[in-house]
Formats: structure tokens, C-alpha cells, sequence
């Protein structure tokens, strides 16, 4: 029998995990260090910044809490692909929105039962999840722990 309650504190431990490291991050990396690309031709640590808040922002649509903090992220940050031309927002901007963003999550996932957490979410039909239960909450929090992963691993490479 599965445990629910212990397979969600590991999922959130690491979600909370990475949250920790790309914050850590950010504190050692100058905002003209962030305004670098990873490599030439590439993304900036500024557009992987907002693309972050962006992707994570979604959750909150996503998990059905409400309306999206920073819809205006969507286009430059999700839609476009990296653009210097496009970005409206420092690194000091973006930084203060995702802790503002960060916050807002973890108030409401604090909220939530573990079995809350197995329901699903907004983008799958009641008729796909009977089908795949495992389209849920939870899962939502895996693969934006593995996004987040992956851009901060980009990210550290600017130090």
C-alpha cells in the first residue's frame, strides 16, 4: 500500500529543495551575470528567470486557485523564443516576482491534503483522469521540479 502523505512530503521536499537552490543562486550571480547568455546564441539567465516564473506561475490555473500572478510573462517568456528585444524586466524585477510567486504557491500547497494532491488538475477531462490517475496535482509539482532542474543547471553555468 502506498503511503500518500510520504509520497507527497518526497515530491515537495524536492520541489522545496530546488525552489532553495535556484534562490541561493540568484543571490550569488550579479544581475549583469543573469543579462549573459548560457552560451552564444542562447538564452540568458534573465529569460530562463522569467521563463521559470512563467512555467511555475501556470500551476496556479493549473491546480484551480485562482488567476495567474504575472499572465504578462506568458508571451515574452513562453510563447517567443529568446529575444534581447523582448525583455521588460531586469533581473531585480523578475527576482522580487519569484519570491512573490514562490510565496503564493507555498501558502496555498500548505493548504492542501495529501490526498488533494491526487486529484487532478484543470487540464485533463474527468474522463482522461479515469483513465490516468496519474495525471494529478502531484505530478504537476514532479515535472515543474524536473523543469526547474534543468534551467537552473543552465543558470549555475554563468557563474
Amino acid at each position: 500500500m502506498i503511503n500518500t502523505e510520504l509520497s507527497v512530503k518526497m515530491v515537495m521536499d524536492r520541489w522545496n529543495g530546488s525552489i532553495t537552490q535556484l534562490d541561493k543562486l540568484l543571490t550569488e550571480l550579479s544581475d549583469e551575470q543573469l543579462n549573459n547568455q548560457i552560451a552564444p546564441g542562447k538564452n540568458s539567465g534573465t529569460y530562463l528567470l522569467g521563463h521559470l516564473i512563467a512555467a511555475n506561475d501556470d500551476i496556479i490555473r493549473l491546480f484551480g486557485l485562482g488567476d495567474k500572478l504575472y499572465p504578462e510573462l506568458l508571451e515574452p517568456f513562453i510563447r517567443q523564443p529568446y529575444n534581447t528585444d523582448a525583455q521588460t524586466h531586469t533581473p531585480a524585477e523578475l527576482k522580487e516576482m519569484l519570491h512573490e510567486l514562490n510565496h503564493h504557491l507555498q501558502e496555498r500547497f500548505d493548504q492542501m491534503t495529501p490526498e488533494q494532491w491526487f486529484e487532478k488538475h484543470t487540464a485533463v477531462t474527468e474522463e482522461d483522469f479515469a483513465k490516468e490517475p496519474f495525471r494529478n496535482k502531484l505530478n504537476i509539482i514532479i515535472t515543474r521540479t524536473s523543469h526547474l532542474q534543468y534551467h537552473l543547471g543552465q543558470i549555475a553555468l554563468l557563474k
